[in-house]
């Protein structure tokens, strides 16, 4: 990816100058925010596998948006999130709520305000504070810069109707889903070697934090992960990116006039 948008390539901001971002930032133009978070994703992913998916699926998703025509801006990703819920283990590194809702929402202001009317944030961390304190920063910047901003929910049906079974059963951390994702994207990350070592674990984390679990190991999973790892593919993780390009893609058609 050229960070000059030649040829209708997206644009790489963190790459770009500044005269190379003040061409490509538009009122046409759509930028793509991704978001993860530092959290333990059991004995076989890094930490930052959040991060990892949310860029990948980012970058698939501007590559997807400018073949279609689209003018497209890659903003760097924000790679720290609300992650209490893995403080259990070592190298998790949360950031407080309202901490992260005052930077998207700064971020997201600023970046409108250099142009572009049509933004999406793609998030890759579903802890339920996380996700509450992205929305209420998608409010405030939409209501302070009159921006079209998409945040698709993976969560809700009709987005996780096209992920992964063990997605929708709640099993949804470090994984056969989030596991896949990054063999198809960073294969490198994943310790392989420990994949067979490591049996299901079928606990739906969504309901158990809802029913009071403050923590992984409370909610069941004594080494950071849910679902079964060792299922993974990388062509799942292929399938698996295509469904979450196409949830980024269709929020942002849906959003207000564009070209």
């Amino acid at each position: 990816m050229g960070t000059e948008n030649r040829e209708g390539a997206p644009l790489d901001l963190a790459h770009a100058t500044w005269i190379e971002a003040g061409a490509a930032m538009t009122p046409g133009a759509i930028v793509l925010l991704p978001i993860g978070a530092i959290e333990a994703h059991g004995p076989h992913l890094p930490l930052d596998t959040d991060v990892i998916i949310a860029v990948e699926t980012a970058r698939r998703a501007a590559a997807r948006l400018s073949a279609q025509g689209e003018s497209v801006i890659l903003a760097p990703a924000i790679r720290y999130g609300v992650s209490y819920v893995g403080t259990c283990f070592a190298g998790t590194v949360p950031a407080p709520a309202d901490v992260i809702t005052g930077l998207v929402t700064a971020v997201l202001s600023h970046l409108a305000a250099s142009g572009p009317r049509r933004l999406a944030v793609v998030n890759a961390h579903l802890e339920p504070a996380h996700v509450a304190a992205l929305q209420a920063g998608v409010d405030a910047a939409i209501m302070g810069t009159g921006a079209w901003i998409a945040f698709p929910d993976k969560r809700q049906h009709r987005w996780a109707a096209t992920l992964s079974e063990e997605f929708r059963r709640g099993a949804r951390h470090a994984g056969s889903y989030e596991t896949s994702l990054v063999l198809a994207a960073a294969p490198h990350q994943v310790r392989t070697d420990l994949l067979s070592t490591l049996p299901p674990v079928w606990a739906d984390l969504p309901s158990r934090l809802r029913d009071g679990a403050r923590t992984f190991a409370e909610a069941g999973g004594e080494q950071g992960y849910f679902g079964d790892p060792a299922a993974a593919t990388a062509a799942e993780g292929e399938r698996l990116f295509d469904a979450l390009v196409t949830m980024i893609a269709t929020a942002v058609e849906e959003l207000g006039p564009g070209k």
